[in-house]
């Protein structure tokens, strides 16, 4: 079946098994939700460019795992990686120029920080497994 995933220490079934895929999911929501109140002069901008990297964490999460191959799924969650911190430059900046509050820029990069960490702790498992 496309999309299966062995973990070291459990089956995952598909990538919506992943609790790293569905952190990240929600995590996207909130982004949309955020962004939703910046200035309608951004919606091409840097609204347009939060929402495509945010949606591309997830996104790689999922291309990866359903790739059935190691060091795809490793280069896809090093992707996903990426984007994350894209979108938490993209945050900060709105942040600066006061798009966005304090305390909802705190609680988005609290989230990022927590899905960062799981998507470390995912490579660092498969990148065992491979040696």
């Amino acid at each position: 079946m496309s999309g299966e995933w062995r973990a070291a220490s459990s089956e995952v079934r598909h990538y919506r098994d992943l609790l790293v895929w569905q952190k990240a999911l929600t995590w996207v929501e909130l982004v949309y939700e955020e962004s939703r109140i910046w200035p309608s002069d951004e919606r091409f901008g840097l609204i347009s460019q939060v929402r495509r990297a945010a949606v591309s964490v997830p996104s790689n999460i999922a291309e990866g795992c359903a790739r059935r191959s190691t060091p795809d799924f490793l280069r896809f969650l090093s992707i996903a990686r990426g984007s994350l911190a894209e979108v938490e430059t993209q945050l900060i900046l709105a942040q600066r120029l006061a798009y966005i509050e304090e305390a909802a820029l705190a609680r988005l990069l609290e989230a990022a920080d927590e899905i960062s960490r799981m998507l470390s702790g995912l490579i660092s498992k498969l990148e065992e497994r491979t040696k």
